[in-house]
């Protein structure tokens, strides 16, 4: 993420270094909450605005996404800078990865037909994965359903 931020011309602050010091040791889903505990631990200086500054400038380069979890909550994931989408497990918050040269088509044909010339695109996926859809045990308290919101 270092090189990344310099290849895009960031300077590389004291501050950014402890972020993306902490975000290096992250595997799956963490939260930003979580970060400004750790941050809170190892980095007290570091201030929350500098902690969501740098994290949607990680989200911009490609290195970090964001994502909604079970319950509204934000949840943040380390991705290579590859396009790709990801699918919320609406019952435990399970991540996978979505990859599809058809949806991105259907996305920019979409987009055209609109009168519009695609740039960017975040597209958020929720469903429920293997596990949860063959499970008859009930879902957490607070957990959605793909029906949410429409």
């Amino acid at each position: 993420m270092r090189a990344l931020l310099a290849s895009a011309g960031y300077k590389s602050t004291t501050s950014r270094g402890h972020i993306v010091s902490l975000l290096a040791g992250r595997e799956g889903v963490f939260t930003a909450a979580e970060l400004l505990e750790d941050l809170g631990e190892r980095a007290p200086e570091v201030g929350r605005a500098t902690l969501f500054r740098t994290l949607d400038l990680l989200i911009g380069l490609g290195a970090l996404e964001r994502v909604r979890l079970p319950g509204g909550q934000e949840g943040y994931l380390l991705c290579d800078p590859h396009h790709h989408h990801h699918v919320v497990c609406s019952s435990c918050g399970a991540i996978g990865e979505v990859e599809s040269g058809a949806l991105e088509w259907a996305l920019a044909a979409a987009v055209e037909d609109s009168g519009f010339t695609l740039r960017s695109h975040a597209l958020e996926l929720s469903g429920v994965c293997a596990p949860c859809a063959t499970d008859a045990s009930p879902r957490p308290a607070g957990a959605g359903d793909i029906r949410e919101g429409l």
